[in-house]
């Protein structure tokens, strides 16, 4: 299961009998609702009381959590096959990989609890404690699914953050995080009309791109860093979007909006073309929320011509079931005792078994 935005929650109920072609027997979500969603956001700044407030959501977001894994295992059929394990990311609410954590809010004895099943979760820390970003984690996967023998492909996985996996034939697997992807898009729409995204990027569409407050957007340090790297709410959000002055208060509200499309269709095009130079006929194929952005996708083909841009629902797997599809896959991967995470995208020392596992 993945709860990795601030939406809601997605899972996948997965067969993998045959791991390099996974078979997704169910799917179900839940929305959350408007307040639990404020009540995480503000937990994703320093604020009051802030331990018990974590513990109280972690019980809210495991009993959802039940849920789902409930829902999934009736849709498939309950007794027609066993269910291994829950793999589940939980909701994150810190991301400072440079003090040595992550934090997502789950609590996996109280899951395990509510399901009967095997749960796992805490998935980054192991590469945490082994030097890494703790993010990405899913380039393993995507490599496992997608990489092709002579096409360059690269996945690009579109949730609150853009994050790039690099499948070229004969180069070991790459990837990382390029900048806000849905994050800041979702956050103004949501204060200026109440809406949690904007769907298919229609206000944005309404808008303009401003040059001035694009180039000071694009001027974040994030974007210089090399890779390894990766990133969250702690560098971009509303407050670092407002420090930009009397720009944002001055614009058109949907021309922000515009705006923050032009940041992450730039951002990721930049990181693109980079890593295209020399390979001919790269294929990138788009995953998570922001691949049903319509407006977004068309900015990314206008940007590089040169890249058939697709949704990896033309690879057979639909973009909303891949985020959750690869933290199945690193639960499998858990239970077979295999590393999930790759030193090469995350920095860590060498390769670990991610995960701790929680019993009925």
């Amino acid at each position: 299961m993945s709860g990795t935005s601030l939406d809601g929650v997605d899972g996948v109920l997965v067969d993998f009998s045959v791991p390099v072609r996974p078979r997704v027997l169910a799917q179900a979500q839940r929305t959350f609702s408007v307040d639990l969603r404020m009540d995480l956001l503000d937990l994703t700044r320093p604020g009051v009381n802030e331990l018990e407030r974590a513990a109280c959501l972690s019980r809210t977001l495991s009993s959802l959590y039940a849920e789902v894994v409930h829902e999934l295992v009736q849709r498939a059929g309950q007794g027609d096959f066993p269910v291994v394990a829950v793999g589940c990311h939980g909701q994150t609410v810190r991301h400072r990989p440079e003090q040595g954590f992550s934090l997502q809010l789950v609590n996996g004895a109280l899951l395990a609890e509510l399901t009967g099943m095997t749960v796992i979760t805490d998935f980054r820390s192991g590469d945490i404690a082994a030097g890494g970003q703790g993010a990405p984690l899913v380039p393993a996967f995507h490599a496992a699914l997608f990489r092709h023998p002579s096409i360059p492909r690269l996945i690009l996985n579109l949730g609150g953050i853009a994050n790039l996996t690099l499948l070229i034939p004969g180069l070991a697997t790459r990837g990382y995080d390029t900048g806000p992807a849905n994050l800041l898009m979702d956050g103004w729409i949501n204060r200026c009309l109440g809406h949690p995204f904007d769907p298919e990027g229609r206000w944005a569409a309404q808008g303009h791109c401003h040059p001035a407050l694009l180039d000071s957007l694009l001027n974040h340090p994030f974007f210089q860093r090399s890779a390894p790297k990766s990133t969250g709410r702690e560098d971009f959000s509303l407050e670092w979007l407002e420090g930009r002055g009397e720009w944002v208060s001055s614009l058109p509200l949907e021309d922000v909006q515009a705006t923050l499309l032009e940041l992450t269709a730039r951002s990721v095009a930049a990181a693109v073309q980079a890593e295209c130079r020399g390979h001919k006929g790269a294929e990138l194929y788009a995953c998570g929320g922001g691949a049903l952005n319509t407006q977004l996708m068309k900015r990314l083909q206008i940007l590089m011509p040169e890249i058939w841009v697709r949704c990896t629902d033309e690879l057979g797997v639909p973009a909303q079931q891949v985020e959750a599809l690869a933290f199945a896959w690193l639960a499998w991967a858990r239970v077979q005792g295999k590393a999930g995470n790759l030193p090469e995208v995350t920095g860590a020392r060498h390769g670990v078994v991610l995960g701790a596992l929680y019993s009925p």
